[in-house]
């Protein structure tokens, strides 16, 4: 069973900035994330994407925030349990708690932190009836390995951010795409929609509006997709289809612990982010209070409240006084304590 002062579950950047503030509490962590590495979503569904709104970055790439985020947290020696969901959270006669996984992989702590993002996400599929067949062998959801595909000709569906994001990008590397979407009106950012016109006018992205993916063909792999209108069929020869209609986010086990939930999230005390279960903090995306923003900023600020109070929690009977860092600056812990494991 591994040991520890603070079990985060999810590893996502709100999650990764809790152990650099825990840190400088000398306090350690241990994650938990269903995803085969950190980074939450900004890993896992959109990592070549550009984020805007990160104090001292004018724009930074969500794989690159990861990035810099394990950076920041490396010299507090977390530990991880990737590629596992936590499946149920038992409490201890002492109040503190074990945290156990799908895989039946067990972790003790005095403080649970749920910084799950949105819960778990499922793709929205299209209705078409031998979708299933072609999955991962040309119909894929989620682009988290973008370089896979450059250069490579390609249907994608969709009409939002993520859609237009894509199409965008891999016509600029010299793919020619076919973008089908419902509707000759688009839920993305205008300059998106006003750059895919103009891909579109020098010929590397053909649009197909008010049209549908209704069919697909093909034996063991995907040879092409069938296009619907109202007034014709047209079939594309592709090996590769992306269906971005956006993901469906589920609290999964977490909404079965006893916590109090509103709307698909947890709510929580804005003094500390602390749920209505003592010593079970949530923070991002996961929370819910009056006011709330769905920012990663958010969850940062979230972050470091929490694990204030997670200090007494941890340490009842001692005091800690809060120093700039600018001050204190940033120590690590001595190699001569043990270090965390990663599984996965």
């Amino acid at each position: 069973m591994t040991k520890t002062d603070i079990i985060i579950i999810g590893a996502g950047p709100v999650g990764l900035f809790a152990i650099f503030e825990a840190g400088l509490m000398k306090l350690r962590c241990h994650l938990i994330d269903a995803i085969p590495q950190p980074g939450g979503q900004l890993a896992e569904i959109y990592p070549k994407k550009p984020i805007y709104d990160i104090p001292g970055y004018p724009s930074v790439l969500a794989g690159e925030l990861v990035d810099k985020l394990m950076e920041q947290a490396a010299p507090f020696k977390p530990g991880f349990t990737l590629g596992e969901r936590a499946d149920s959270i038992e409490k201890q006669a002492d109040g503190s708690f074990v945290v156990t996984t799908s895989k039946g992989t067990q972790h003790h702590a005095p403080v649970v932190m749920i910084a799950g993002g949105l819960g778990s996400f499922e793709p929205r599929k299209p209705l078409i009836s031998n979708i299933a067949d072609f999955e991962d062998k040309g119909v894929r959801y989620i682009i988290n390995d973008p370089d896979l595909f450059e250069g490579k000709d390609m249907v994608i569906s969709g009409g939002g951010d993520s859609a237009l994001d894509w199409v965008i990008y891999f016509a600029e590397k010299g793919s020619f795409v076919h973008l089908v979407h419902r509707s000759d009106r688009f839920r993305a950012h205008k300059d998106s929609v006003a750059r895919a016109h103009e891909l579109a006018a020098a010929g590397k992205v053909q649009l197909h509006t008010f049209a549908e993916v209704k069919e697909l063909e093909g034996n063991d792999n995907l040879e092409g997709v069938v296009i619907h209108t109202k007034e014709e069929k047209t079939t594309i020869k592709t090996d590769l289809w992306f269906p971005l209609f956006g993901l469906s986010p589920k609290l999964g086990p977490i909404g079965d612990w006893g916590l109090e939930i509103d709307k698909n999230a947890i709510v929580v005390d804005t003094f500390d982010y602390q749920t209505n279960l003592p010593g079970i903090f949530a923070i991002g995306d996961v929370n819910t209070y009056p006011g709330k923003l769905k920012l990663i900023l958010c969850g940062f600020h979230e972050a470091t409240l929490a694990v204030q109070t997670a200090y007494k929690i941890i340490n009842p009977d001692k005091k800690f006084t809060l120093k700039y860092t600018t001050v204190q600056g940033v120590q690590g812990f001595e190699d001569k304590q043990p270090k965390e494991t990663v599984t996965s």
